[in-house]
């Protein structure tokens, strides 16, 4: 989170702020740079894979509800409208979210972490 709010596995909480204001996941990026990539966009779902390198983040973004996987596993700083924490996601975690409002995170890890995101469509 990727990254990322996660549910059934590491969780945050979310509060409010101003989604039509901020970028979704895929317009978000790291000191101008893109981190995550389109893999797959139809009239169903929308797939990205979002890379951190070490010292990489996330800038501020919202997310529509959407499955998330761990395919490489890092250590996040995660932080929201309620605080930050630092989560250790690991490689087969995943999740589901019903929609974040906003958060943005940090890769304060050793090690690359690699996440898919799917969004299904209406």
């Amino acid at each position: 989170m990727a990254g990322l709010a996660l549910v059934a596995g590491p969780a945050i909480a979310v509060a409010a702020a101003e989604p039509a204001t901020l970028p979704d996941p895929l317009q978000a990026g790291w000191r101008g740079q893109h981190v995550c990539e389109l893999l797959k966009d139809n009239a169903k779902m929308r797939v990205l894979r979002c890379t951190f390198p070490p010292g990489w983040g996330h800038e501020r973004h919202h997310h529509a509800p959407h499955w998330g996987y761990i395919l490489k596993g890092s250590t996040m700083r995660i932080t929201t409208a309620t605080g930050t924490v630092v989560r250790e996601l690991k490689a087969g975690d995943s999740w589901w979210s019903d929609g974040i409002e906003w958060h943005e995170g940090l890769n304060i890890g050793k090690t690359t972490g690699v996440y898919l995101i799917v969004e299904p469509k209406p």
